[in-house]
């Protein structure tokens, strides 16, 4: 298992940011209800790529995964320490779809329509998953199973929950919360939390 808790460093920062609480439970929290995923729903990969990924959930099980143990960061205030997923990391599915160089940013899609966006450079990152597993478990519906991205260096907004996919773009495009005020960056040590 890889353990990257030590990512506050990088960003000059103590491992509970500014403004957070720890906490042992993992509150669920979402800007709506749990959406019912299909269960022949495909993962897609799309936009600056040399080849749109379409691949169904075990299709996409094979590419390169571990297990991770990482902080988590609520743009809230609370953070929940040594959180094990297993997934796979971004670049290997970035790899997979063979992004182009002219690709800058990426939006995340999820299954009842939420999108969160961030720069290419932060999201090709090792510790940046698409994870189904959480402490050993498959994760749970609530917490965004079948499958959802974890982003441990921003605060968790920034990781769709039911992820269907990542669109890769050559220009910027505001995500569901980052036209309602929240920060496009969301660094936790920096609390950047709205715009």
């Amino acid at each position: 298992m890889k353990d990257v808790t030590d990512l506050h460093r990088e960003f000059d920062g103590e491992r509970l940011p500014p403004g957070q609480r720890e906490t042992t439970a993992f509150p669920v929290l979402s800007k709506g209800e749990t959406p019912s995923v299909p269960n022949d729903w495909r993962f897609e990969a799309w936009g600056a790529v040399d080849e749109r990924l379409s691949l169904s959930f075990d299709a996409f099980r094979e590419l390169p995964s571990e297990t991770q143990k990482q902080d988590f960061h609520c743009v809230t205030g609370w953070s929940r320490f040594n959180c094990r997923f297993h997934g796979v990391p971004f670049p290997a599915v970035a790899a997979a779809a063979g992004v182009h160089d002219d690709a800058t940013h990426v939006v995340f899609h999820a299954h009842d329509g939420y999108t969160t966006d961030l720069p290419l450079e932060a999201c090709d990152r090792e510790e940046v998953l698409f994870a189904w597993e959480f402490d050993g478990d498959p994760l749970e519906a609530d917490h965004g199973g079948p499958l959802r991205v974890v982003t441990p260096h921003r605060y968790a907004y920034k990781g769709a929950k039911w992820v269907s996919g990542v669109e890769f773009l050559t220009t910027p495009e505001r995500g569901y919360w980052e036209k309602r005020g929240y920060s496009r960056t969301a660094n936790p040590w920096a609390e950047e939390r709205y715009a």
